[in-house]
């Protein structure tokens, strides 16, 4: 049996006073970097941190934080981590708080309002001093965050327009990428284009068939309102992929000709692609395909699907900026303005010019 190794001590800020030869109070002083430590000796500092450096002294972050009534933490309340909207938001986060003094605290709801509301409140028991809650499109904020404007700390929400709430928030300019869709398709010499739009309750799906519909009255172009679909009201995030296959089976049940297809979302157009392919309808050849978003697979699926892509990164980082300047400011909210981030049409496969007998 080997022999039981004792648990390693814990280094004391009393060890490297004693090793270094100096008073607990002077070590203390120089090692929290307190404004009286301009008048020590700068030998006497240099001894104390390499006394401190060797022996492999941590300061006690947590007794600091008690005296300083700081917890140096913020709270990321993630609504769904496998979403893969979600993980490069997280990115631009954790690149924007490298390097500061912020520790994050990751949370997933995992979609659930009553798991949502709960780790709201045990982030406000830990006293974080700023949070970022990153959307999705089932996210309903009701009066949960109402507790964040009663704690009075700055907070921002990604992928979701809590202006109204008076929080605020940082999304893509859903109506400009709508148009760009439009646009597209239009260049390309499309003129009979389906639509499948996201769910009537959800403002994003407002904005992008506002912009899309923008294009239209621009261009003189006509959108059938018989090819448009929505998508159902439901509680699974990745329920877009049905969605879509089931809104083209019913498109092409009418047998109306339509020679291009927008939908709401990447995984709307990835089922949408896959019910043309059943129905023996190629992808770009038979009905170019514009999607939104540009997910990982929306560049690994075959062809490739032609998106809107949201700088989701980018969105992470400029909503860590605005919490990260109203705490450096003392201030105890982020401006309540809503920040819209240019979207950028991403081509790939899966749209082409429409052939000359379907013009």
């Amino acid at each position: 049996m080997p022999p039981h190794k004792p648990k390693s001590k814990r280094v004391t800020l009393l060890d490297v006073a004693r090793k270094a030869g100096f008073s607990p109070s002077t070590v203390s002083i120089v090692l929290s970097e307190a404004p009286l430590s301009r008048y020590v000796a700068a030998q006497t500092k240099e001894r104390i941190r390499k006394t401190a450096a060797a022996l492999g002294y941590r300061p006690d972050v947590f007794a600091r934080s008690l005296r300083s009534r700081r917890s140096n933490t913020v709270g990321v309340l993630v609504f769904d981590i496998s979403d893969p909207f979600c993980v490069f938001i997280l990115q631009g986060i954790e690149k924007t708080l490298h390097g500061t003094p912020y520790l994050p605290i990751l949370m997933d709801a995992h979609n659930d309002q009553k798991r949502f509301a709960g780790y709201l409140d045990l982030l406000m028991e830990r006293r974080v001093e700023g949070l970022i809650v990153v959307a999705n499109w089932l996210f309903d904020e009701g009066e949960l965050l109402s507790t964040v404007k009663a704690e009075k700390i700055p907070s921002v929400v990604v992928g979701r327009d809590t202006s109204e709430k008076e929080l605020g928030s940082v999304i893509v300019d859903n109506e400009a990428g709508g148009y760009e869709v439009m646009k597209h398709l239009y260049e390309l010499g499309h003129r009979r284009i389906a639509v499948i739009r996201g769910p009537d309750s959800l403002r994003d799906s407002q904005r992008r068939w506002a912009g899309m519909q923008r294009f239209a009255q621009e261009s003189g172009l006509e959108l059938d309102p018989r090819k448009v679909r929505t998508l159902p009201e439901v509680l699974d995030p990745t329920s877009g992929f049905q969605g879509g296959l089931q809104a083209t089976e019913d498109l092409l049940r009418t047998r109306l000709k339509f020679t291009a297809l927008a939908a709401f979302d990447d995984l709307t157009a990835l089922g949408a692609m896959r019910a043309l392919s059943a129905a023996g309808r190629s992808v770009p050849q038979d009905c170019s395909m514009v999607g939104f978003d540009d997910v990982p697979m929306a560049g690994f699926c075959t062809p490739g699907l032609t998106t809107i892509r949201q700088p989701m990164e980018e969105m992470g980082g400029t909503a860590t900026k605005r919490m990260l300047d109203a705490l450096a400011a003392s201030e105890t909210e982020v401006s309540p303005d809503l920040q819209l981030l240019p979207p950028t049409l991403v081509l790939r496969d899966s749209t082409a010019p429409v052939r000359g007998k379907d013009a």
